[in-house]
Formats: structure tokens, sequence, C-alpha cells
């Protein structure tokens, strides 16, 4: 019996020397590389110099019992199944060891067949928990805090506040555009709490009419509406000693908001057309690309409940304010992106990034990773150039690569073209309110000054005025 790289090891631990030798016969015999201990300290030793898949152990040892090699295993964190065996087994006996942590307890003497199946049984396991360990290690590299690229100081601020609530039962309100990454900041805050290894349960409110959103959210029972034929558990409930992310919040129905603040109050709900209460325990992360203090104003979402779940707002700033992560987000999806498609493609050129640096990205991170993917697939060289970026994308930034054409730049005169498309860009979108402009580039207004001084936009603003 092997893996598709090498045989399993086996460590077999008996005092009766010959039956542990026939047994280990016959064991290899079966695919198994053996390996024969008569003593607890000769088993011992030989954890201490191998790394055994499975261990059979006698409780019966003449230093010891197979309870202290247990003990070691665990103590040392050994990635070893235990599966204990003695001729003198009780229920007790039993109890005892499942409760020590052996995969099993086998009674003496042992049957050819019954002790395979119970082999094959503990490598099963084996796989399920390699495999679980290997989706935990995933989602922590593709949701935990190290996969979110930002050093601009806003999502600096954001990783900040993360770090000071990840750990605390606070309900938290995500906000911005869609396509800035609201439910990767949730999944993180989730990944560094001490719920990590809790259910993660992601509920997309305005994908689902109010029944079915809140049959999905609380459950219901059967009966309770058309098409109901049994039981069905809630997505609160799921979610009980864990996280639940609900998304596009703003989209819930004044019905639904109000059970919604029933549950954010009480964590206590019934199913839809039940009458039994049921209570959890679930961190509660919102998010919404509304401006809900707006939609309080005009009676569309309930202010009770918007001071209930905006304990923690996490604002999260749109790709346009945030320029200087661009190239970072950039070259990050690019390796992802020949990461899982074998493409060897080294980074950017000049060009391509001024354009990407240049784009005002409407679709925010989503449309920057969906625009780095197509070109990854379509470039036919080593580098992408700006001919390899959808034509929209290059095109918004075409002042910027005719600068550079057929003429040499410093890198200062390189990087002025792409800084005055920007700053223009937002000036016209804050009809050249230079105070608005200001907090929305992150930058005091004597620094939007200076800027727009050097880069000649003053003029184009006086011309304005006149």
């Amino acid at each position: 019996m092997q893996t598709k790289s090498r045989p399993l090891n086996l460590l077999l631990v008996d005092d009766d020397q010959h039956l542990a030798q026939s047994m280990g016969q016959w064991l290899a015999s079966q695919g198994f590389e053996v390996y024969l201990a008569v003593s607890k300290r000769q088993a011992l030793s030989l954890l201490h110099q191998h790394a055994f898949d499975l261990a059979l152990v006698d409780l019966r040892l003449p230093d010891g019992d197979g309870f202290e090699v247990l003990q070691f295993c665990r103590q040392q964190k050994l990635p070893t199944t235990i599966l204990l065996m003695t001729g003198y087994a009780t229920v007790e006996t039993g109890i005892e060891a499942m409760r020590a942590g052996a995969f099993d307890l086998l009674t003496k003497p042992l049957i050819d067949e019954e002790l395979l199946i119970s082999l094959r049984r503990a490598l099963s396991q084996r796989e399920i928990l390699q495999e679980n360990r290997q989706l935990k290690t995933q989602l922590e590299n593709r949701f935990g805090m190290k996969n979110i690229v930002g050093n601009d100081r806003q999502m600096q601020k954001v990783f900040e506040t993360i770090g000071c609530i990840a750990d605390t039962k606070a309900t938290v309100l995500i906000t911005g555009e869609s396509g800035t990454g609201k439910s990767l900041i949730a999944r993180a805050i989730h990944r560094q709490s001490d719920r990590k290894d809790g259910p993660f349960v992601e509920v997309d409110c305005g994908a689902l009419s109010e029944t079915l959103l809140e049959s999905e959210l609380f459950g219901h029972v059967a009966g309770a509406f058309t098409g109901a034929i049994g039981n069905k558990e809630g997505k609160f409930k799921q979610a009980h000693g864990g996280t639940i992310f609900l998304d596009e919040i703003g989209t819930a129905t004044p019905g639904l908001q109000v059970k919604l603040l029933r549950v954010l109050q009480e964590f206590q709900f019934e199913q839809v057309g039940g009458t039994k209460t049921f209570s959890v325990d679930t961190r509660v992360i919102l998010a919404t690309n509304e401006d809900l203090a707006t939609a309080v104003a005009q009676g569309r979402f309930r202010q009770d409940l918007y001071y209930r779940i905006n304990v923690i707002n996490l604002e999260i700033p749109p790709l346009r304010q945030r320029v200087s992560d661009i190239e970072a987000l950039a070259d990050n999806f690019l390796i992802n992106v020949c990461k899982e498609t074998g493409r060897e493609v080294r980074g950017f050129d000049l060009q391509a990034l001024q354009a990407l640096q240049s784009y005002h990205w409407p679709g925010n991170v989503r449309e920057l990773q969906n625009a780095v993917e197509r070109a990854v697939l379509l470039c036919k060289g080593e580098c992408l150039g700006v001919n390899d970026l959808p034509t929209h994308i290059a095109a918004g930034a075409g002042i910027a690569i005719r600068a550079n054409v057929g003429t040499k730049q410093t890198l200062k005169e390189a990087l002025e073209e792409p800084e005055r498309q920007i700053i223009m860009r937002v000036l016209k979108e804050n009809s050249w309110n230079r105070n608005l402009t200001a907090e929305q580039l992150g930058i005091n207004r004597t620094t939007l000054y200076k800027k727009m001084k050097r880069l000649g936009l003053d003029d184009q603003y006086a011309n304005l005025l006149n």
C-alpha cells in the first residue's frame, strides 16, 4: 500500500517478537514499509528517526504502555495516525483510547481483513485531514491579509482597523464601490479572528426576492410557502461559531430590515413559518455600495438598523483614489495568472503601466484583475505592452502614450503625464472644485495647488473662471 510518491511507513509495536515479525511480514506483503519495535523505548527512538504515516501499537509493553506512545506523538505533534491493539479490550478502554486521540482500538487476535479495513479507514481519514489543511492554507493565501495589496495610506488605515477589531464580535459595515474588494476584506477579517476555524457564510442580499432571502437567512419549515417541501436550515444557523457576511445589505426590504434588527440585537430568530426560537453565536459583517445615510434620509433604510450595523465602518477607497497601488496590484494579478496558466510573462513595459495608472477604473480592482488576466492570455511576448491591454484602457491613456513615442524622457517627466491626467480627470469629475478634488485625491489643498501649477493646470483653471 503506497501513495503516488512513496510506500506508506508503518510502525508496529508489540513485545511479542515472533508475532510482531509474522504480522510485519504480512503487512509488508500488503505494500507497507514496516518498522518493528518491541518496547516503548525502541518505539520512541524510531519515531525520532523516521516519519510514520501509521503506528499499530500494543497497549501492554514491558517498559510502559501504548498510551504513552500515543501521548508522545500528540506532544510532538507528529502526523502519525495511531491504532492501539490489546487482548484485554473493554468498553472503558475503548473510550479512553478514543479520548486520548487514537484512531481505533483493535482486539487481538487480529483478523487480516478487519485489520486492513481499519488501516484503510485510517489512511482515508489522513487524506481528508491533509486536504483540509491544504484548503486552509489555500484560503489563508487567497483571503488572508498577506494577499491584500495596499500601500496607499487609506488602505493602511483599513488594515490597522482590521487588526484592532478582528477578534471582537463587533458588527462591521464595509462600504465602497462595486469591485473594490469588500468580500475579500470580509474574509480577511474572518481569517484574522479567533473564529477562523469556524464557518464563513456569504449571502448576496441583492440576488434574491424578500421571501427567498428570508428563507435563505433564517430557514423555513415544511409548508411555509409554495415550494417549501421540507425543513431548511438558514445561513445564520450555518454560521454558528463563525461569521456571516451579508453583501449588498442596502437592498434589504423594510420587512426584512425589521427581522435583521432583532437578530443583530438578540441573535435570535424563528424560521419562516415556524414558532421555535433559535439562538446563534455568529459574527456579522455587512457590505454595501450604497450611501446608507442618504437611504435613511430618504426613508428607504431604517435608522435604528443603520445605527446598529454601523458599529465599525470600513470604507474601501475606489482604485482611482489609490493610484500608487495599481502597479503592485497588477503585478500580483500577473503572477497569479502566470501560475494558473503556465504562461511566462515578466511584467509590464512603461507605456502599459502608464496606461493602467491613467485609466479611471470604474470597475475598480475587479476590472483591473480582469484586464490583467486578458492581457496575459493574449500576450505574445515576454513583456506586456499597451497593445495587449483592452482598447478602452489604452485609449484612456492616449496622451501619455503619445508623449513617449520617439522621445527620451527622464523618470520625472515620464511620471508627470499620468499624474497630470489623474488630477485633470478628478478636477473634471468635481466640476473643477479644488477642495473636493484635494479631498478625493487624499492630499491637502496647498499640495494640489502646487501640483496644478507645476503641471500647467492652473492656467486651464484660470481660463474657466474667465
